[in-house]
């Protein structure tokens, strides 16, 4: 059926890409400064030789920056690429136009890398029999219903995970590993965890032969994804059946799927900067498209890429058809795929203009910030960049989340034992105020984290000092050196029981700390079961068992994973650790008590705020709904144990909820299990953390004398306002 040649219309310069309907397909593609155009249409995905090409004319087919054809009873499922030539000026112009490659359409839906080969791309000459094509897709499909989620930030537990290595282990047990169908199969695992949100490392079709040569040639891939090249497409490698063009039917089942559970799903997106690289790099799409307005240029020579990535060019994301380009796209994966967020890659760089210099007020930022098709979607920047801009509590915008650096190296630091810490860590736990409070922003601004997929997991946090990174083929070059990890005593693997008793202490310290923290909590996938990369702080490249998640872990590991879930419990059923709005020291309405106060030893003290060496914080966190237990709080990072004295609050007792020093069961304990303390002190153990949750007293139990006098202390303690005392 595709061998014959199809007749022609002139066609629509709208909508960009390859549209179909009854009578034929619409193909349109900008390119502001091309003279000549050449449609190629393929019958499959792994064909070399187009069965028919189609000659633009610019009388005909062009309207401003628009070339565009229809063509007749063409039917979805047929595959393509285009050819475009310009004008070749003198260098300072930085036009990059190749009439010999064959070019992606960048608003192509769903597109094939099987015949890809990038090398190919990066040379002079034809490359269309090894080059990427895109499919002309059926976008029918039955939502059944379906909308994207509407889940409040101040209630939202992130879980960030990659498609692929989240199930691509042996041991996953599902029937579709590493594919967006395997991840829907674990989708009941997710929903015992608790979480409200996974978060998506790139789904964006992602070239994965972009590494380094002498990583290539050792069988290593782009494995995370961080080098997009189709930003409407899924990646063709977690998809079934990519050949027949289903990507947005299979990303659609997995969102649709997680919602029916409950589930959000965020996106980590990469407009930073995309996979063709620098001037060196492969032609793949917008280098021999949009000329030179793309990307970052030098001001006199535009062959010159500026690089703000480290990965070899910077999107221009605040010229005006690269804003609209990525709005438009961003707006199509809510209106058409229902994601419920982004998390944004080196968000920083999208703030910078032309020149490279930073925008206050740029675009593209506010551009999104604005849309009214994003205004219910989540927003979350990492905001720095590679070059050293660095704008974590001072983005642009206000609705705008952000990844909390400063919360992660805060609490790295404090768990590691570093003294001086216990201001900032009260700060931290409070919802980053110094950060956000005068910009009129709030707690859930800050998206609060310890570990992420760059960099060590939780278990390598406290078994590694070092980086170990030599399977990466970079002589331990790569990966970031400054990892305020504390490896309890011994580098990497060790049959030294003390050690590692700590080690799973210090990782329950973590995420009882994360979890007790106003803002966002996010977590990374297998730190629930205590993951190991074995000291490889940048798995980047690592398709395989060292980044795969192992699946036994969860049975070897059931005491993590449960005192996990149970934290995850605990957040949720307490609203005082989902706070809106940031904490004063004042007392609760309703209520009598401070909504937080600090103590020392003796609970009638503050803590030893100006003592460098303190490295034990307690507090009280009053509730603020009815029938919501009080917590308090014990961080004890300190090498030896502490006595705590008990706040008192009248009619109300104290029962022990988490102590990380005890073995499991005893180390989380649900509330039907718990029992009254019956004492005024407890002792914390060394490098633990215990929480308390307050139940009401028996009316038959008398309260004696300094019982009511502790009460009335505690009543009035007020908000910390002191300078090197914490900003809450």
């Amino acid at each position: 059926m595709m061998q014959r040649k199809y007749n022609l219309r002139s066609g629509s310069p709208y909508p960009y890409g390859a549209k179909a309907g009854e009578e034929g397909v619409n193909f349109s593609i900008s390119s502001r400064h091309a003279t000549h155009v050449e449609l190629l249409l393929y019958a499959a995905a792994d064909s070399e030789q187009p069965f028919q090409e189609i000659v633009l004319q610019k009388n005909k087919n062009h309207t401003f920056f628009s070339w565009h054809v229809f063509v007749e009873e063409l039917p979805a499922g047929v595959w393509y690429g285009w050819r475009i030539d310009g004008p070749q000026y003198a260098r300072e112009s930085g036009l990059r136009f190749d009439r010999e490659k064959l070019l992606l359409d960048p608003w192509a839906r769903a597109v094939s890398d099987k015949l890809w080969n990038r090398a190919a791309a990066c040379r002079p000459g034809d490359n269309s029999h090894c080059a990427m094509r895109a499919a002309v897709v059926d976008d029918s499909y039955d939502w059944e219903g379906d909308v994207p989620l509407a889940i409040r930030s101040e209630k939202a537990i992130i879980y960030e995970l990659h498609v692929g290595g989240f199930t691509s282990h042996p041991s996953s047990g599902v029937r579709h590993p590493g594919k967006f169908a395997g991840l829907i199969e674990k989708i009941p695992y997710l929903q015992q965890l608790g979480i409200t949100h996974v978060e998506l490392l790139p789904v964006m079709a992602f070239d994965e032969q972009d590494i380094p040569p002498h990583s290539y040639e050792l069988g290593l891939k782009n494995y995370w994804g961080y080098s997009t090249h189709s930003f409407f497409s899924p990646h063709p490698g977690y998809c079934l059946t990519p050949e027949q063009g289903a990507h947005i039917a299979e990303f659609r089942d997995l969102v649709k799927a997680l919602h029916k559970a409950g589930i959000g799903v965020i996106m980590d997106v990469v407009f930073n900067h995309t996979a063709e690289a620098g001037a060196d790099g492969p032609v793949i799409n917008f280098k021999g498209i949009t000329g030179n307005s793309f990307y970052l240029t030098d001001k006199f020579d535009k062959r010159i890429f500026l690089d703000y990535t480290g990965c070899g060019n910077t999107v221009n994301a605040n010229h005006p058809l690269v804003t609209n380009f990525i709005i438009s796209c961003l707006e199509y994966w809510v209106r058409e795929m229902h994601v419920d967020g982004f998390r944004f890659d080196l968000a920083s760089a999208l703030a910078r203009g032309e020149d490279g210099r930073v925008l206050q007020d740029p675009p593209l930022v506010w551009g999104i910030e604005l849309s009214d098709q994003l205004a219910k979607t989540k927003l979350i920047a990492e905001a720095w960049d590679a070059t050293g801009l660095y704008q974590v509590g001072n983005f642009p915008g206000y609705r705008w989340g952000e990844w909390n650096g400063m919360y992660r190296d805060c609490i790295r630091r404090f768990l590691r034992g570093d003294q001086g810490m216990i201001s900032e860590v009260a700060t931290r736990l409070c919802g980053s105020s110094d950060l956000y409070q005068q910009q009129n922003r709030l707690p859930i601004s800050g998206v609060n984290f310890i570990t992420c997929h760059d960099g060590f997991t939780l278990y390598d946090l406290f078994s590694y000092n070092d980086k170990h990174n030599a399977a990466n083929g970079e002589n331990n070059r790569d990966g970031c050196n400054n990892n305020l990890s504390y490896n309890c005593g011994a580098e990497g693997e060790t049959r030294n029981q003390a050690i590692l008793t700590l080690r799973r202490r210090q990782s329950k310290n973590a995420y009882s700390m994360l979890l007790l923290s106003l803002g966002v909590p996010m977590l990374l996938a297998g730190n629930e079961f205590l993951h190991s990369q074995q000291g490889n702080n940048n798995c980047y490249c690592q398709d395989n068992e060292l980044s795969w998640l192992d699946w036994d872990l969860c049975r070897r590991n059931a005491d993590m994973l449960r005192f996990v879930q149970r934290m995850i419990q605990l957040r949720k059923r307490h609203p005082s650790l989902q706070r809106r709005n940031f904490l004063s020291g004042e007392a609760t309405e309703g209520h009598g008590l401070p909504d937080i106060s600090w103590h020392g030893a003796e609970a009638g003290q503050q803590p030893d705020w100006q003592n460098p060496a303190a490295r034990t914080l307690a507090y009280t966190l009053a509730a603020v709904e009815e029938g919501e237990a009080d917590l308090y709080v014990v961080l004890n990072m300190a090498d030896h144990k502490q006595t705590m004295q008990l706040p008192l609050i009248a009619g109300k007792q104290w029962c022990l909820a988490v102590d990380t020093a005890l073995n499991s069961p005893k180390d989380i304990i649900a509330p039907k299990d718990q029992k009254p303390l019956g004492k005024y002190h407890y002792h914390v153990e060394a490098r633990s953390v215990v929480v308390l949750e307050s139940t009401a007293k028996l009316q038959n139990e008398h309260e004696n004398p300094s019982a009511r006098m502790m009460t009335g202390l505690l009543n009035k303690i007020s908000g910390i306002r002191i300078f090197d005392q914490p900003e809450i």
